[in-house]
């Protein structure tokens, strides 16, 4: 009897499998090559799962006389795995162009902080905006992401810093994930800034007694799928303890710890992460050795955001130092109003670039290791048997492509598939 399925990449130049052993994460020496079949095909069967990774004419035998909803010709074409962003900001009203013109004649981020911009300045326009308004301009960016390359994306709260204008912008992700083709992964990040008028304690009191109980009743009653919590834990917004206190918080109610850390000032942010248990903290700049060796035992992600460093003009985060301690290191876009880009491969290039990443560290980083930090790398990150059927097919004879023109992607990337349904055809 013959079995359909939903897709045959059949012939590829190049599959990137990036894993073949079921690995969770990649670090140290396992990234010095990634896994790459050449003259290789793939399917995926109709319940959107990966069926077969290997030689064209292997596939080809096995899988004679069945049927393929969808068949590709990926000669002289490279498929790799769908690309992974492990932080942004996406949900928000209020353009910040005229702050890169402050940026540029010399204002600090905390410059345009204290003078009620940044954060501020969102959260205002943010609170007014309706959810409709905030819905379509989500799915806009999620859109140019996609188009990127980008198939599962972790999307953040913290424009409201108030219960009312969280659950907003929580109930416009909660839509997306249910009505658009990408993955999403939800992190509720009511600890973005201090509101004006309250204290970090008082803040993070309000968050503690009524932000986390309402957030787990709604989830119990299935009406929000919330994944992560986020705390900016830094000198001026939420210290040490007002961190801890809140993310234990919501490490109780069985949401991921995944938070800022150690951006502008050493704060310790790793180490208290590593201590709690982590699955991620993000930005690192800062980052003491000591906090980077205990993110290596305790198995913390680092999700290095190199757009940032690059347009704030930071110091870069010390990605070879954590890469070389055996950190976990990921990658994203912070795609915000502060720093506004949808481009994992451009991200990718200025890894390599800026962080002295190699290629291959910078894929694995938005690929295998980003969906870790979100853990989700059981099922996303990598082309194996069992796993979600996200791939990118790019026109190129080398997979490095990707990452070599810089702000090429658009030229570049031929499809994108999610499930095993092409969403995005150049």
């Amino acid at each position: 009897m013959t079995s359909s399925h939903r897709l045959l990449l059949e012939n590829a130049q190049q599959v990137v499998l990036v894993c073949v052993r079921g690995e969770r994460f990649l670090t140290g020496s396992a990234l010095r090559s990634l896994a790459v079949l050449e003259g290789a095909s793939v399917v995926v069967g109709t319940d959107g799962l990966i069926k077969a990774v290997g030689p064209a004419a292997v596939i080809q035998s096995q899988f004679s006389g069945e049927t393929f909803e969808e068949r590709i010709d990926c000669s002289g074409k490279c498929i790799l795995p769908g690309l992974v962003d492990a932080h942004t900001h996406p949900v928000w009203a209020g353009e910040r162009v005229h702050e890169f013109a402050m940026k540029l004649a010399g204002a600090t981020y905390m410059d345009i902080h204290q003078a009620g911009g940044g954060i501020n300045f969102t959260v205002e326009h943010t609170r007014q905006a309706s959810e409709e308004e905030l819905f379509c301009s989500f799915q806009q960016r999620l859109q140019c992401m996609m188009r990127a390359g980008t198939t599962l994306v972790e999307c953040k709260s913290g424009y409201g810093l108030n219960l009312e204008t969280e659950l907003k912008m929580l109930r416009v992700i909660e839509r997306a994930r249910r009505e658009l083709h990408l993955s999403l992964s939800a992190t509720y990040c009511g600890a973005h800034s201090v509101p004006k008028g309250k204290t970090a304690v008082e803040a993070a009191d309000d968050i503690i007694n009524h932000h986390l109980p309402r957030l787990k009743e709604l989830s119990r009653n299935g009406d929000l799928h919330v994944d992560n919590i986020d705390v900016f834990c830094e000198k001026g917004v939420f210290d040490l303890d007002t961190t801890r206190r809140i993310l234990e918080g919501g490490k109780k109610m069985g949401l991921q710890i995944n938070f800022h850390g150690d951006e502008l000032h050493p704060m310790k942010a790793a180490e208290l992460g590593a201590e709690l248990g982590a699955q991620a903290i993000s930005h690192l700049e800062e980052v003491s050795d000591e906090g980077i060796a205990a993110m290596a035992a305790a198995r913390c992600s680092a999700v290095l955001l190199p757009t940032t460093a690059y347009m704030l003009r930071l110091k870069q985060p010390r990605a070879r130092k954590m890469l070389d301690e055996g950190v976990i290191v990921a990658l994203g876009s912070d795609f915000n109003p502060n720093a506004y880009c949808f481009s994992m491969p451009m991200v990718m290039h200025l890894a390599c670039v800026n962080m002295r990443m190699s290629m291959p560290e910078a894929l694995a980083a938005a690929t295998i290791n980003a969906a870790y930090a979100l853990g989700k790398s059981h099922t996303h990150g990598s082309l194996e048997v069992g796993k979600q059927g996200d791939v990118i097919i790019i026109n190129a004879s080398r997979w490095e492509h990707l990452i070599y023109q810089f702000g090429g992607h658009h030229e570049l990337i031929d499809y994108v598939i999610t499930k095993g349904k092409v969403i995005y055809k150049k």
